[in-house]
């Protein structure tokens, strides 16, 4: 089972344990295979502690060992709760010196802790960094000049550890009646003060994220859909129900923005939201993004902030599905085949009862959301979390359906771009509220009941559901990314179908506008690339993540671009896009977009003139056959959102190939090129 802590017990509980029982406990917890250096560091960390903590044997206290902040994915040493107080200790095993980020580390961890978990925040955080073989520690007791409860952080050697103890314990505190039990601080709730949340509406309000998700059209779908959302919100907290809303539309139509904007626009300051995304790179840029808006508007009004202060905000609202996830898992067990809560694992809340501190959650590209069978293993392999009973989508629904008062879950639907195996499809979604949620309404997009949406079966599924809304409001028919409206994602539809009449047919209705050109020459396809980007127009090059034999071109999917300054930095830094060395795949890109793109096609997907074969490499000499009709669907989506990732035009390079190598034979490619010539592609 999962939990916040690899190791807790009393003080007295802890002096009495062996150091064999806790390495047991320690590495059982541990979901990676534990390094030597990190059983060397908990050694340490022990003895240290032992020493330390006799003198108070027989006190009323706690200590925990990699504690893991909730939601925030953050893992503490070493945690002491003392005479009401939380000591947060790194350690940092066979150091002498105490180094910068270090002490950064843990100040962030005692921040994090007063900001967003509800057992620190009216309590004293004292920081402490050990530098297990310095000659130094810190003499001066102070909080610290933000007035919050937390203290200036401590450095010490091992020697004096208790020393610094002793002289916090020694600053008198007043006495009050605290929130949170200290005996309870372990199963408190993640729990934002309302300081951080106001400060991430704020920020959010004077974003600029629309220079990653950037608009030509006025905007006006993309407020209606985010009306009809608030709208359901209300609705259903005024009759103290739950509600669930599929949002749908095209690439780049702005279902990133309306879950955004839903996330940080609620009427009243009680109502909270939170944008969860299972893609990583998406969350990442997005965090980046806003955390140098938040930095920018402070030195522009004079003050000061450091990154980690003003990304500490940005986290408030957007955060990685997987986290939130795992929190509501630690706060559950299986019993019968059922999941159930466990009381001994998180204080119940009067209104959120045992679900998160959030009426509403956004969940970004739901489709993706993962199958019982794929979840159930990966947690029992993973975790050591064993018969898990439920899908992702199903588990989602049933954490927001534990509040007591009312819950709103918003689901943004891309279609057709399952790229993984294992992802369920929105079809699961629709399975899980028909047999487990019935009294859930349900507010469909009208356009989820189209083929690329649970394979067209959506209106089959919710024909026996009495609770079923449908609206036009909530598609997205209007795509933001530029002035080509819905007809880039039909023509990449059709030319996935084998459809190329059609596709042709599309495509001369947009190419004055939106240009897309064939070559065989990667340096030529660059140079366009180069010459068609104006002012901060963004440009790069994407390739599937199957695309093994593209290396000859100096192209290795293997190695992953930092996508944070693939997608922000400027064309001095050789980690951006702009310098087009480094590539990024399907899942670096979803759900993120450039102005003009290079797709570089390789012989993963080959058209044979009239349907497409696919393939994967072996690694070392020869393509497989991809067979299973599930695998190939998932090949197939990886094209649609390379295809879809450009705002204003794109240039597709399919290599020559090499008669002299028979993992590049010519004909591995140009069929494809055939194929896309005939579409009406100009060549270069």
């Amino acid at each position: 089972m999962i939990n916040r802590y690899f190791y807790k017990s009393s003080i007295s509980d802890f002096l009495n344990t062996h150091v064999d029982t806790f390495f047991g406990i320690m590495s059982r917890a541990d979901e990676m295979d534990t390094a030597a250096t990190q059983k060397y560091a908990w050694e340490h960390e022990i003895t240290i502690m032992k020493s330390v903590l006799t003198p108070f044997k027989d006190e009323d206290a706690w200590i925990l060992f990699e504690y893991t902040i909730p939601r925030l994915g953050k893992r503490v040493d070493v945690v002491v709760l003392l005479r009401e107080r939380v000591f947060v200790i790194e350690f940092k095993a066979g150091e002498k010196e105490f180094l910068h980020q270090d002490v950064d580390q843990v100040m962030d961890y005692a921040l994090d802790l007063k900001n967003f978990h509800q057992g620190s925040n009216d309590r004293l955080i004292v920081p402490v960094l050990v530098a297990t073989e310095s000659d130094k520690y810190s003499t001066i007791c102070q909080l610290s000049h933000y007035d919050d409860g937390v203290y200036e952080p401590f450095m010490t050697d091992s020697a004096h550890l208790i020393d610094v103890i002793n002289m916090v314990l020694s600053d008198n505190i007043s006495s009050k009646t605290y929130a949170i039990a200290l005996s309870d601080w372990a199963r408190s709730r993640y729990s934002p003060t309302p300081t951080i949340i106001e400060a991430a509406r704020s920020l959010y309000l004077n974003h600029s994220v629309e220079d990653i998700t950037r608009h030509e059209a006025e905007g006006e779908q993309l407020e209606r859909t985010t009306r009809f959302v608030q709208q359901v919100i209300r609705d259903t907290k005024a009759r103290k129900g739950k509600s669930i809303c599929f949002v749908t539309g095209v690439p780049g139509a702005g279902k990133t923005l309306v879950g955004l904007n839903v996330a940080v626009q609620q009427e009243s300051k009680e109502d909270l939201a939170v944008y969860l995304s299972g893609n990583g790179p998406l969350v990442a840029v997005l965090t980046e993004a806003l955390t140098r808006d938040k930095q920018a508007q402070e030195k522009a009004n004079g003050n000061k902030i450091t990154k980690k202060e003003a990304e500490r905000e940005v986290k408030r609202f957007i955060q990685i599905i997987h986290r939130y996830r795992d929190n509501m898992l630690g706060k559950v067990k299986v019993v019968n085949g059922h999941l159930e809560i466990d009381p001994a694992k998180e204080l119940k809340d009067h209104l959120a009862g045992y679900g998160e501190v959030e009426n509403i959650a956004i969940f970004d590209e739901a489709q993706r959301s993962w199958d019982k069978e794929h979840i159930a293993g990966w947690l029992n392999r993973k975790k050591g979390f064993a018969d898990f009973p439920m899908s992702e989508g199903e588990f989602l629904i049933w954490s927001l359906d534990q509040r007591k008062d009312w819950a709103v879950i918003v689901c943004l639907v891309g279609g057709g771009q399952e790229i993984n195996t294992g992802e369920a499809g929105i079809g699961e979604w629709i399975r899980a509220l028909n047999e487990s949620f019935p009294d859930w309404q349900v507010y469909i997009s009208s356009q989820l009941t189209a083929k690329e949406y649970a394979e067209g079966k959506v209106t089959k599924l919710l024909e026996a559901n009495a609770h079923v809304t449908y609206s036009e409001d909530l598609h997205l028919a209007v795509s933001m990314r530029s002035f080509r409206a819905e007809s880039l994602s039909n023509m990449v539809h059709y030319l996935l179908d084998g459809e190329s009449r059609k596709a042709k047919e599309v495509y001369e209705s947009i190419a004055d506008r939106y240009p897309v050109v064939l070559t065989r020459d990667i340096e030529k396809a660059k140079q366009w690339l180069r010459n068609k980007a104006r002012g901060n127009e963004r440009y790069g090059m994407v390739v599937s993540s199957k695309a093994y034999r593209l290396k000859p071109l100096a192209i290795d999917v293997r190695c992953k671009p930092d996508t944070v300054h693939w997608f922000l930095d400027d064309i001095n830094d050789v980690r951006s896009s702009l310098f087009l060395e480094d590539a990024a795949s399907e899942f670096d890109i979803q759900g993120l977009e450039l102005d003009w793109t290079c797709l570089v096609w390789d012989g993963d997907l080959r058209y044979n003139g009239t349907t497409w074969d696919y393939f994967e490499f072996n690694g070392g000499s020869k393509w497989n056959r991809i067979n299973k009709e599930e695998r190939k669907a998932y090949q197939l989506n990886a094209y649609r959102v390379l295809l879809t990732r450009a705002r204003q035009g794109m240039i597709i390079c399919v290599p020559e190939g090499n008669d002299k190598d028979h993992t590049r034979l010519p004909e591995f490619y140009g069929g494809t090129y055939e194929y896309l010539k005939s579409i009406g592609f100009k060549e270069i």
